[in-house]
């Protein structure tokens, strides 16, 4: 039986089965990518597979004790273990072409991991990743399912979402209190967004924090009175929207612009 640490904000809780490891390794599909890089390996549980696959594998490690492992532990790594934060690394630094993101992410700052690959979607064509088993039914959901929200929306809008599988508190010691699942991100074929993409941001976040009011009411600070007249998507609540939808009314509030 393997055991190794999981994530500090689980608490002391740690992983004992390696087939599950293995598993969210084999998830990820990016045959054709040379570079992958693995967020957060701790000591190393997802590592070990990486190492046995084709690909070059580059770690990011915050923990001074986890990176002193991985060094002695891990030779064949060699010079690809990066120390430091990877919401603060400038990927581009370690990176010139495209490479594919997994790990085991931390449950606090598992929506900060997905708007960093969302700033860097360019190069990051797939995403493999163990998170709270709640955000990982949210931002796969649909439209028109309860879940569905802003990170259903952003991430979406530029990568095709799977839900895998369903992790169970019982691999780990001590349990932990909540449940984990694997998604798998890749990229989809929208290079752009059809709208502006900063106002598109700002229009989907102001939908959902009143996500109990039709998009008529959220957005009539965002949108003139003549415009609230022309679209019958106004009558819906957010989460009945699609990414399209999202950015026809984006461009209706930017071809007619009031005061925000």
């Amino acid at each position: 039986m393997t055991i190794v640490r999981a994530k500090k904000n689980l608490g002391q809780h740690f992983l004992k089965d390696k087939n599950i490891a293995q598993k969210i390794v084999e998830s990820l599909s990016a045959s054709q990518i040379a570079n992958v890089l693995e967020v957060g390996p701790g000591m190393g549980v997802l590592t070990q597979f990486l190492l046995e696959k084709s690909y070059q594998t580059y770690v990011i490690e915050i923990d001074t004790e986890s990176v002193e492992y991985l060094q002695s532990h891990f030779s064949q790594l060699q010079d690809r273990i990066i120390s430091g934060d990877f919401l603060r690394l400038n990927l581009q630094k370690y990176f010139s072409g495209p490479f594919a993101v997994i790990g085991n992410f931390p449950y606090n700052i598992s929506s900060q991991i997905f708007f960093k690959v969302l700033e860097n979607r360019e190069q990051i064509p797939e995403v493999v990743g163990m998170i709270q088993k709640e955000v990982a039914e949210r931002i796969a959901a649909p439209p028109g399912s309860k879940t569905y929200g802003i990170m259903s929306v952003l991430l979406q809008a530029f990568y095709h979402i799977e839900y895998l599988f369903t992790v169970s508190e019982h691999v780990f010691i001590p349990p932990p209190k909540v449940k984990s699942a694997v998604v798998r991100l890749t990229r989809n074929d929208r290079q752009h967004l059809d709208c502006d993409e900063k106002l598109f941001f700002q229009v989907v976040k102001m939908a959902f924090n009143q996500r109990r009011k039709t998009m008529r009411n959220s957005l009539k600070a965002m949108i003139t009175d003549e415009a609230l007249k022309h679209s019958d998507l106004l009558a819906l609540r957010p989460e009945q929207l699609s990414v399209s939808d999202f950015e026809l009314l984006t461009r209706l509030i930017r071809e007619q612009p009031k005061n925000i």
